[in-house]
């Protein structure tokens, strides 16, 4: 029972900010995934894994909560994109690399 722990990014449909502040505590797959042979769903025996994710305020309290319990954990720092700051004017400027062209 190994746990990961992180601050979740943004997904691809969202803009904004939501639920990227909070601290995960998510658990990883101790058993493989099978493949059912009736249906052909993807199955597995370890419940923690898929189901079970834990949410903190502060990367202390999730590494407090893993040390209190015993978890084995490792701390994924998140990483800070870089912003490019751009303004509309600037796709007609004169100053440009290349030409503008439709």
């Amino acid at each position: 029972m190994f746990a990961r722990i992180y601050k979740p990014s943004r997904t691809a449909m969202q803009s904004g900010k939501a639920k990227t502040e909070e601290w995960v505590l998510e658990f990883e797959e101790e058993y493989a995934k099978r493949a059912d042979p009736l249906m052909g769903w993807t199955s597995g025996q370890d419940t923690r894994a898929g189901q079970v994710r834990l949410t903190f305020e502060t990367k202390d309290q999730a590494i407090g909560y893993a040390k209190e319990h015993q978890i084995p954990h490792q701390v994924i720092e998140p990483s800070s994109g870089k912003r490019t700051l751009k303004a509309y004017s600037d796709n007609f400027a004169t100053n440009r690399r290349a030409p503008w062209t439709h």
